[in-house]
């Protein structure tokens, strides 16, 4: 039987009109599923909208709509979308769906039959735009933690799911479990709430006196059923739980979210399912926010990015790319069209393109326009296929550990090696001096690497995939190019290097990404930024310091960041050198060497938080170089990272 994969987004609040952040966490989901299938996985995919709530009655009420006319209205903004973006999901689920109703109304009579739902008396800060009592410990100071509103003090009768009575078992389980909840900065958020002390039973009812807009209580018909406790159960009734076939076959499955919703997934989510005898999901997988000029996006900024806008201007492909490699996965990231103009530039014109136009157009020049047979293989030869044999491994290894930007990484060492190869094999000269042997050889393997690089791109690049592979003569058939993974694993593959056909006639030409200028206007905006900051007032001389103290011009000198390890390695035969590959919201990693490997086992570093000093002068050590020093501390023989006390953005400054 064939391994399955089942992968969810949360389904997305009607309130409003669907944006990046929407679009996001909807690609990354179709990215992932098309990797799964591209591995030869039976795969699901499930999006859908949560349609239930105080919040939309309020915004029905300011359309001038019923609350049905307006979700019906915003849900097909949502399913009208996904086509525009290349999503390609198997199943839309609405919380108004006549069988979801059904399914909820039943796993809440289990839960209730089972003693864990109790009716009581309650009190509490009720905040409108998270929908949600909250305690005295949850706020802060008097606000709610996410809003920064004062919520509405509340008393009423309700019924309530004895999630206390689960939280040791739950905290024991993630602990147990390292990667239920990742990246791991969240796994340690979700334990830090359970363990605080502040969360208690949860309210899962509102009296129908004050809200109708709801699914009604099994056991009471006075009350609907509170909206968090409706929306996460459409994870398995899309699936037709308890005895639909698609539930038995793909359940459990794999969450995506965000950030400001790790509570309900990470805490709420598994104590109903292990109150009601069902398997937790494997993976609870959580992305930041993409922010606009460091702020988050909001209606009344005017900084709302319009995902369709950006996918017709910049290419749907481009801009996919774009969202999986310049956001590190679990961390916040900052959104504007320089950076993708940029990065479309860097990563699909100069390396891609600018690979695919010039081997293309050589083996039309050389062999016209065949593919030919390769010779003996030389030591050059030899370095590029272990590099992409690596290569093609690593791609694989950190895309399924949800780590996109880094996997898309590894795989651009590939496609930069044979621009490098491309350079010193100059085929140009091996043509002239009639070596046709040898020149055959060097064209073929770089085809049959491109090949493979044309594959790992269909989960994140579906139409550019399909198009590089039909220019290498092997076409997609129309099911695959958007939809059915075709029938290929670069993985498997990564060890084959003869797998297009000797002497088959291929494309002559590739031109699918021409550089992009930077529109002027842009350009001015950014200049007049750079004007717009007051000039700084020169500082009076100071003082002469003491022998042996810095001067503080001499601390404003460096340049202190936050940077999250990518990658930790061992330098070969340097006992004391560590190699790291550190995030510091720069474009690309920043390769740093530490001294501490004595101390520390480099796979524990992986994830972790670090403090750097990001502006000292480049260094070799041991033939690599170093770009920056990592902060530590040491006391009694034993070294400590210095690291932020919260999890931030990387490249967040340390002053």
């Amino acid at each position: 039987m064939a391994s399955t994969f089942y992968i969810t987004t949360p389904i997305y609040y009607v309130n409003a009109r669907p944006h990046l952040g929407h679009a996001y966490s909807t690609i990354v989901a179709d990215t992932m599923r098309r990797f799964h299938a591209l591995k030869g996985e039976e795969t699901w995919f499930l999006t859908g909208t949560d349609e239930h709530g105080d919040k939309i009655v309020k915004a029905a009420a300011a359309a001038g709509k019923t609350p049905k006319e307006f979700v019906d209205s915003i849900s097909g903004q949502f399913q009208a979308l996904w086509p525009l973006l290349g999503v390609k999901n198997d199943q839309f689920i609405r919380t108004t769906d006549p069988d979801h109703v059904e399914r909820v109304q039943h796993f809440l009579q289990r839960v209730y039959d089972n003693g864990d739902i109790y009716f009581g008396e309650h009190s509490g800060h009720y905040c409108t735009g998270c929908e949600r009592f909250y305690t005295e410990k949850e706020l802060e100071n008097g606000l709610c933690p996410q809003h920064q509103t004062k919520p509405e003090f509340i008393q009423e009768k309700n019924y309530f799911f004895r999630m206390s009575k689960y939280l040791p078992w739950l905290a024991d389980h993630i602990r147990s479990n390292p990667d239920f909840i990742r990246p791991e900065r969240y796994r340690n958020e979700a334990l830090a709430m359970i363990e605080s002390g502040a969360l208690e039973d949860l309210c899962i009812s509102r009296p129908k006196s004050r809200l109708e807009w709801g699914i009604e209580l099994p056991f009471d018909k006075d009350y609907v059923c509170y909206v968090w406790f409706d929306a996460l159960l459409n994870y398995v009734s899309a699936l037709g739980w308890p005895d639909g076939e698609n539930y038995a076959k793909f359940w459990p499955g794999e969450h995506l979210v965000a950030k400001d919703i790790l509570k309900p997934h990470g805490v709420f989510w598994p104590t109903m399912l292990k109150s009601a005898g069902l398997p937790l999901y494997r993976h609870l997988n959580v992305h930041g926010y993409w922010l606009v000029k460091d702020t988050k996006m909001s209606k009344s900024l005017g900084n709302v990015v319009e995902p369709a806008r950006m996918a017709e201007r910049y290419g749907l492909d481009a801009f996919r790319y774009f969202l999986l490699r310049d956001m590190q996965f679990g961390s916040d990231a900052s959104f504007s069209e320089e950076a993708l103009i940029t990065r479309f530039n860097a990563d699909l014109a100069n390396d891609l393109g600018n690979l695919f136009s010039r081997v293309l157009s050589m083996n039309a020049k050389y062999f016209a326009g065949r593919i030919p047979e390769a010779g003996k293989l030389e030591d050059d030869d030899r370095v590029l296929v272990e590099l992409a044999e690596n290569a093609l491994a690593n791609y694989d290894q950190l895309f399924d550990n949800i780590r996109f930007a880094q996997a898309l990484d590894s795989l651009w060492e590939l496609v930069r090696a044979l621009n490098k190869y491309v350079d010193s094999q100059a085929p140009w000269t091996l043509f002239k001096q009639g070596n046709m042997e040898r020149l055959g050889t060097v064209i073929r393997i770089m085809l049959e690497a491109m090949r493979k690089v044309a594959l790992c791109l269909w989960p994140v690049m579906p139409g550019t995939s399909a198009t590089l592979m039909e220019q290498l003569g092997q076409p997609l058939p129309a099911s695959e190019r958007f939809g059915v993974a075709p029938d290929h694993n670069p993985v498997e593959e990564a060890g084959k290097w003869a797998l297009l056909e000797t002497g088959a006639q291929i494309a002559s030409a590739s031109n699918l990404f021409p550089r992009l200028d930077i529109p002027e206007e842009m350009k001015e905006e950014k200049n007049k930024a750079k004007q717009g900051k007051a000039p700084q007032k020169a500082a009076p001389a100071p003082a002469e310091a003491p022998a042996g103290l810095a001067e503080f011009a001499d601390f404003q000198k460096l340049e202190l960041k936050v940077g999250t390890v990518l990658e930790c390695t061992r330098v070969p035969k340097a006992d004391k050198l560590l190699c790291f590959r550190i995030d510091l919201g720069e474009s690309e990693p920043r390769q740093i060497l530490s001294g501490i490997a004595e101390y520390f086992e480099p796979e524990t570093l992986v994830g972790k938080q670090v403090c750097v000093v990001a502006n000292l002068a480049p260094r070799k050590i041991r033939g690599l170089v170093s770009s920056g020093m990592i902060l530590t501390a040491e006391s009694e023989g034993k070294l400590t990272l210095l690291t932020p006390a919260a999890g931030m953005a990387p490249g967040s400054k340390i002053s």
